[in-house]
C-alpha cells in the first residue's frame, strides 16, 4: 500500500461536514471563516480569503518556537488521504500567462533572498513550511502551499510569518507578518490536492514592502506540462535538519498513482519541511515560479506539485492586488 511521507500521523480532517473544535495556539488570531475578497468581483467564486490579526505574531516566533515547529508536511499527508479521487482528471486551463520578476533594492550578495521559511500556528500546534516572495502589484505577496494556511473548517493559520533567507536560525531580513491569506475555493471546500497553493500578503516592515527588500520571483500559469523545474525548500527529516535551503531538479511527469490529482512530480529527496517551497521553470532560482512542493509518497523520491491553472492564477491575481 502506498503511503505519504510525513513525520507524524495526519492531524486534521478536510471534510466540509466535520467541524473541529480545537483551540489555536496563543498569539495572533484569524477571522472567523474564509470569505471572498471584494477587490475583484469577477474572481470571487474561485478565491477564499482569510484575514489575519498580525498583532504579536513576530514576537511569538522565538528561536525556540521556530526550532520546535512541526513540518507542515503532516498536514499535506492528511489532505492527500482525503483528497477527492472520483472527480474527472482535469484542472481548468486558461490563457498562458507570465509575469516578470521584481528586483530588490539591495539584496545580499550570494543569498537567495526571496525564498524563506513560513511559520504558523494551527489547531493548537506550531508548524513550519517553505515559501517564496513573488512579484505582485502590492509588492508584498508570498507563495506557499494551501495546507500551510488552511486545514479544514475552523482551522485557519494564525501567527503567520515569513522569514526570507532563513539560515541556521538567523532572519537576515526580519520576520514579516501577514495581513491576509488567499487560497482557492476548491482547497477550502474539500482539501483538493490539485489546488494546494496559497498566497500570503505581508504587512510592511520598518516602513518597507517585502519585494522592495528581498526581490520577487516572476510567475507563470497555464504552461505546458512536462517542463524542467528546480524546486527549493527547507527539508528537516532524515539527512536534513531544516536549517539551510536545499534544492532538487528534473523533468516533471504526471502522478500515475493518483492521476485524478492532475499534479506533476520531479525527482527529489527533500523531506518534511519543504512543503510550500517554489518550483522554478528551468535551472536555478531565477526562473518563473510555476508550482510548489505539495506532497510525496513513502519510498518514492519524487516531489509532487499542483498544476498552476486558472483557479490558482485567479487566487494570485486577487492576492497581488489586495
Amino acid at each position: 500500500m502506498t503511503r505519504t511521507r510525513s513525520l507524524a500521523s495526519g492531524l486534521l480532517s478536510f471534510s466540509a461536514a466535520a467541524v473541529l473544535a480545537l483551540t489555536t495556539a496563543g498569539g495572533a488570531a484569524a477571522a472567523p471563516a474564509p470569505s471572498a475578497p471584494s477587490s475583484d468581483d469577477a474572481l470571487l467564486p474561485s478565491v477564499a480569503r482569510l484575514a489575519v490579526n498580525a498583532a504579536g505574531a513576530a514576537d511569538y516566533w522565538t528561536a525556540d518556537r521556530m526550532e520546535g515547529a512541526i513540518p507542515g508536511d503532516v498536514l499535506a499527508g492528511k489532505a492527500l488521504a482525503t483528497s477527492p479521487r472520483s472527480t474527472p482528471a482535469t484542472v481548468a486551463k486558461g490563457k498562458n500567462t507570465k509575469v516578470g520578476a521584481s528586483k530588490a533594492k539591495a539584496a545580499r550578495t550570494g543569498s537567495v533572498s526571496h525564498i524563506g521559511k513560513v511559520f504558523f500556528s494551527m489547531g493548537g500546534a506550531n508548524y513550519v513550511c517553505s515559501g517564496n516572495a513573488v512579484t505582485s502589484r502590492n509588492r508584498s505577496t508570498v507563495s506557499t502551499a494551501g495546507h500551510c494556511v488552511f486545514g479544514g473548517p475552523g482551522q485557519e493559520a494564525t501567527n503567520f510569518v515569513f522569514v526570507p533567507a532563513y539560515e541556521n536560525g538567523a532572519a537576515p531580513y526580519g520576520k514579516w507578518t501577514a495581513s491576509d491569506l488567499y487560497t482557492t475555493s476548491e482547497w477550502t471546500a474539500s482539501g483538493d490536492i490539485s489546488y494546494d497553493t496559497a498566497f500570503a500578503v505581508m504587512n510592511p516592515l520598518d516602513g518597507e514592502l517585502l519585494t522592495d527588500v528581498v526581490g520577487g520571483s516572476g510567475v507563470a500559469f497555464n504552461q505546458d506540462r512536462g517542463l524542467g523545474y528546480t524546486s527549493y525548500g527547507y527539508p528537516a527529516d532524515k539527512q536534513y535538519n531544516g536549517e539551510t535551503l536545499k534544492s532538487c531538479a528534473g523533468t516533471a511527469t504526471d502522478d500515475t498513482i493518483n492521476p485524478n490529482f492532475t499534479t506533476q512530480g520531479i525527482p527529489c529527496d527533500m523531506t518534511s519541511g519543504s512543503s510550500g517551497g517554489p518550483w522554478f521553470i528551468g535551472s536555478g532560482p531565477d526562473g518563473l515560479q510555476n508550482s510548489i512542493n505539495s506532497y510525496g509518497y513513502s519510498g518514492s523520491k519524487v516531489m509532487y506539485g499542483p498544476y498552476w491553472g486558472d483557479s490558482i492564477e485567479k487566487t494570485y491575481r486577487v492576492a497581488s492586488r489586495s
